[in-house]
């Protein structure tokens, strides 16, 4: 029969026996291979990086992007689940640098670069195996055994074709930009890289004196960055802002922006003896300053300007230059900020600059080899020294920093390469427009906002481990992109082009003939964003479209995909920016995007403040299930988790546990009385109406949590399940115990164990997407162990369907009835302090409709109450009263509030109540003239009667009489003796169907009730003799409403 269930809740050990069995059986390939002729439903999964190890969040992003495939599956679907890693990049150089004992560029390429890209090969893969464990230990399905993997060839391949269809619409190009770059990294970033790396930082600004030619006057002007100011070349004002010029209390004359100069100047005067800050002299437009020139701030940039034959260091103008800040008077360096290189373009400025590609300022300043901010507080100084520096202001501002390795990122000229993104905008905003984001706030705002200020994609990177950019330049600047193998091959003339290795220096080998002037072109130095690489994932797994076309089309676009919120501007971003490129289609219609995994106090994980998590530590504690639920129904997939163990446990506890406990109780009897569910049938027409409720409840949840799982509301789908799990343990299996204790095997128990049987199988079906180990271990006991011919895992079965013919809304609405007058009948108990197991006499119900006797029954067995008496008057035993709302009221009456108190406190409370439900105003006389109050004026409460307790909700009112007659007092110690009984033969380890002694001591009036209530107390507790003169094994002194009694039971 059944194999016996411990129903102890330690279910870490049991789930390694679950993931055993799937390996041991493939039971993953086989729910593919089984549904092969499914129609496509395709999971992308966003590459992780296998030198990096797994943390607490990628636990949310695998059971989400586990659970949906596992359901899809279920429904038919043919679910491809490919497993990628993301090899390239950035981290992985900085690891092996940081392994070989190397410190930049110019180290690794002493070092070489052959054996630098072998070590890095090797690198990737340092944590390959912890990431298959821990995908495993999750319950993570995916095809790990043909991953793709970015830095293989034919992905290259693939990713060179994508380039070179981009490069055909002239949508790749190589453009002297200013570009946010790492100094040491030595490589720009992509805007979607800098967007993931601000953070708050105080500096030291500087306001500076620009001395005015031929005059003596000077224009104040404001700068974030003093690094810039020797590659100073320009000022830049707003032409139609007023600008002014002041004599200044401190001496000088001033040019500034009217709108600042209180800001700016202000400080200079003196209240107490009446000196002003300023006399304006004259006032101007911006435009009227245009090309009015000044003396170079620094001796270099002047020299620079020379030698270049250039006009600098005059006033332009650009409608850029705000009031929000500063003096109105930018300064303008046209190689390190955007709108500085645009205003230098417009106005032909020269270009000079005098920082290095590690961030150093350069040989013709007199900072030389010095890193930019620290060569800040030196500027500073020496234009304090020179009476060039008015004030250096510390002001706090979000600062870009690598989010690699922390340094801070400078805007910086360089050459790089670039896709225009900004070309197929209106393409990327229709194209989001048909995705299904999950929240629409992030893709409508957050995703939808950064596509409305799209900027060309920074794509090359001068870097080795990379994607080799696949442009060959020759010297008479013909450049060509190369799309393929076959096509290197043609080009080159060289047969090694059909097996070199597409990585540097392998590829840089390879050259090819100019067919514009015939000499060699060479492969140009630069490798890609790796970003490029994960959003080339669709296309490039497959080869495509080298091969695999028919493969690629079935699975493109995905269905769904799933990753944190950071990945906005990352993956969700290179996904859509190469499928519009290419396809001009969505790769994706469904996505769910998640939030951050958060410590129990909401604070941001770090090893650094030691609140980080190790999630394997926390799957060891709680096991796999118990965290995906927690992640399930905590909270909508977007919002922030707390992660905590009492949190992880409460969800174990509420809904694992309920289930396991329910089903153990199942095994219990169904073994004990050797039920096979394989022997009979579940005859609806046979069933009494708790089990028709069960099936009903059971069937309208199977529809609910089919349709919440095919729309993505996923806390929803595990709510419902919790729900119906509680129902059926603590309200189902409670009250319908008995019949499973019945002897022999009538009708009513067959009902019992097949309603029972059948709704925890179909629950485990329902929930098997979400906690696949315990439901696994559920499927194999409960169904494969009695019918070999049934599918071998659970994850092989078809989802559960709805039986409508078996959902009844009546029934279920009267339960819920029910349900809701218990829920306020024990309330009521517990506000008058009065025991469950002590009987009452008559509990009054009023509710907008009566229900039969037969849940009359069952609301008066489960309260234990002798009568249940329904009305529509319970007047007679409640009342209300009303206070006034002083929000409302105070400001209203004033003085006369305590007048109100009184007339509130003389009004018949019930009357007063109907007169509020009605009207829904109470309308009361106040020294005379009548006063309108408004509900919301009102703070009313219902008072009790003395000997009658009420609770009230949802327009159900129970009244408890609380009087207890001798004869209900009585009965109540009888329930009090059989509950410490039961407790007893539990905590001595009885079995079920043990018979035992029992003895009463040391108590007249408890042995007396004993005596007489001997027949039942004894069937309760299978006792075949109740003895008062000896004293048994197991004995435990006992206070049961305040007698104090002895009870001892021992084993037949």
């Amino acid at each position: 029969m059944y194999q016996k269930v411990s129903t102890d809740l330690n279910f870490v050990n049991r789930e390694k026996d679950v993931e055993k069995f799937w390996r041991e059986n493939d039971i993953f390939r086989k729910s593919t291979e089984n549904r092969k002729e499914g129609k496509t439903y395709t999971l992308y999964d966003g590459p992780p990086t296998a030198n990096g190890k797994p943390h607490i969040g990628h636990v949310l992003t695998r059971v989400i992007k586990d659970m949906i495939p596992r359901y899809r599956t279920m429904k038919g679907h043919m679910v491809p689940r490919k497993a990628g890693w993301d090899t390239h990049g950035l981290p992985v150089e900085l690891e092996v640098e940081k392994l070989l004992g190397l410190d930049g560029k110019e180290q690794i390429e002493e070092y070489g670069l052959d054996p630098f890209i072998c070590k890095c090969k090797e690198s990737v893969w340092k944590y390959k195996g912890m990431w298959e464990d821990f995908s495993a230990t999750v319950g993570f399905w995916a095809d790990m055994d043909d991953p793709y993997v970015t830095y293989h060839d034919d992905y290259i391949e693939s990713e060179w074709w994508a380039l070179k269809e981009i490069w055909k619409k002239d949508l790749l190009y190589k453009g002297f930009k200013i570009v946010p770059y790492c100094p040491r990294c030595g490589t720009p970033l992509s805007s979607h890289e800098v967007a993931q790396g601000y953070r708050a930082v105080k500096e030291r600004s500087a306001i500076v004196r620009f001395r005015v030619k031929a005059e003596d006057a000077y224009f104040l002007a404001w700068t974030t960055t003093p690094w810039t100011l020797p590659s100073n070349l320009a000022l830049c004002v707003n032409p139609d802002e007023v600008y002014v010029k002041v004599k200044a209390a401190d001496g000088y004359t001033y040019y500034m922006a009217q709108a600042l100069i209180d800001k700016v100047l202000g400080k200079l005067g003196d209240e107490e003896t009446g000196k002003a800050a300023y006399e304006v002299l004259e006032t101007y437009t911006g435009k009227d300053l245009e090309y009015k020139e000044y003396e170079p701030l620094f001796a270099c940039a002047g020299e620079g300007a020379a030698r270049q034959n250039k006009k600098a260091h005059y006033v332009t103008c650009d409608s850029y230059v705000t009031m929000t800040d500063g003096t109105g008077i930018v300064h303008i360096a046209p190689a390190f900020g955007e709108d500085d290189a645009q205003v230098g373009r417009k106005y032909g400025l020269p270009f000079v600059q005098f920082v290095d590609g590690k961030g150093n300022m350069t040989q013709e300043t007199s900072y030389a080899g010095m890193f930019v901010k620290d060569a800040d507080p030196e500027i500073l100084k020496d234009l304090d020294r020179e009476g060039k520096l008015f004030d250096a202001p510390k002001f706090e501002h979000d600062y870009p920093f690598c989010w690699r390795c922390d340094t801070p990122l400078i805007y910086y000229a360089r050459e790089s390469w670039f896709i225009k993104m900004t070309a197929v905008k209106d393409d990327l905003i229709r194209n989001n427009n048909t995705i299904n984001w999950i929240p629409e706030s992030i893709g409508k705002g957050r995703f939808g906002d950064w596509l409305e200020n799209i900027q060309d994609w920074g794509i090359s990177r001068n870097r080795y481990w990379g994607t080799p950019l696949n442009v060959w330049e020759c010297e008479c600047g013909h450049m060509h992109s190369i799309g393929s193998r076959q096509e290197l091959e043609e080009m080159s003339g060289n047969p090694a082009a059909k097996t070199v290795e597409l990585h540097r220096p392998y590829i840089d080998e390879i050259t090819i003939k100019c067919p514009k002037c015939g000499k060699e072109m060479h492969r140009v130095p630069e490798v890609i964003d790796c970003w490029f690489d994960s959003g080339a994932m669709p296309f490039a797994q497959h080869h495509y479209p080298f091969e695999n076309k028919e493969l690629f089309e079935q699975q493109f676009p995905a269905q769904f995909i799933s990753e944190a919120v950071d990945q906005t501007r990352g993956w969700f971003y290179s996904l859509l920016a190469e499928s519009t490129l290419l396809f001009n289609k969505a790769p994706y219609e469904n996505v769910i995007v998640m939030g951050h995994v958060q410590d129990e106090n909401g604070q941001k994980m770090s090893k650094s403040k030691g609140n980080a998590v190790d999630p394997f530590d926390a799957l060891k504690q709680y096991g796999a299930d118990a965290i995906r639920w927690y992640f399930y129904i905590n909270s909508a997939p977007w919002l922030p988790k707390r992660f905590h163990g009492k949190a992880v446990m409460e969800g174990q506890r509420k809904f694992m546990g309920t289930l396991w406990n329910t089903y153990a109780f199942f095994v219990l009897y169904a073994n004990i009385d050797g039920f096979d569910a394989t022997k009979y049938t579940l005859e609806y027409d046979k069933l009494p109406a708790m089990d028709k409720w069960l099936l009903s409840r059971l069937n309208t949840v199977v529809q609910d949590v089919d349709y919440d799982l095919e729309n993505y509301r996923i806390p929803e789908a595990a709510r419902a399940l919790q729900d119906f799990v509680d129902e059926m343990s603590n309200w189902y299996v409670r009250r319908g115990r008995e019949r499973f204790w019945a002897k022999g095997m009538e009708q009513d128990k067959i009902n019992a164990y097949m309603t029972l049987y059948t709704a925890l199988v179909t629950v485990s079906k329902a929930a098997a997407p979400m906690i696949p180990f315990m439901t696994e271990q559920i499927y194999l006991n409960l169904v494969k162990s009695v019918d070999k011919e049934a599918p071998e895992s659970i994850h092989l079965c078809d989802f559960p369907v709805a039986d409508l013919q078996m959902i009844d809304k009546k029934l279920e609405e009267d339960m819920k009835s029910v349900l809701d007058t218990v829920v306020l009948g024990r309330a009521a108990r517990n506000t008058a302090n009065i025991k469950n197991r002590q009987p009452i006499g008559k509990m009054y119900v009023k509710a907008e409709a009566e229900l039969s006797d037969f849940y009359r029954d069952i609301i008066a067995d489960e309260l234990n109450v002798k009568e249940i008496v329904y009305s529509q008057d319970v007047r007679d035993f409640t009342t209300y009263t009303f206070k006034p709302q002083l929000k409302t009221l105070g400001r209203r009456f004033g003085k006369q509030l305590n007048a109100l108190k009184e007339v509130l406190t003389g009004l018949d409370g019930n009357s007063a109540m109907d007169e509020i439900n009605e009207k829904g105003t109470l309308t009361v006389i106040l020294d005379g003239k009548e006063e309108m109050l408004e509900k919301d004026d009102l703070l009313i409460d219902m008072a009790q009667v003395e000997g009658f307790v009420s609770e009230s909700y949802g327009g159900i009112t129970v009244v408890l009489d609380t009087n207890l007659s001798e004869e209900l007092v009585e009965e109540g110690f009888v329930y009090e003796v059989i509950s410490k009984i039961q407790t007893m033969r539990k905590e001595a380890g009885f079995e079920v169907m043990d018979h035992i002694v029992v003895s009463v001591q040391g108590n007249e009036k408890i042995g007396s009730v004993v005596k007489k209530n001997t027949e039942s107390i004894q069937t309760k507790v299978l006792a075949d003799d109740i003895v008062y003169d000896k004293s048994l094994k197991n004995a435990k002194e006992w206070n049961i409403n305040g007698e104090i009694v002895t009870i001892g039971v021992e084993k037949q």
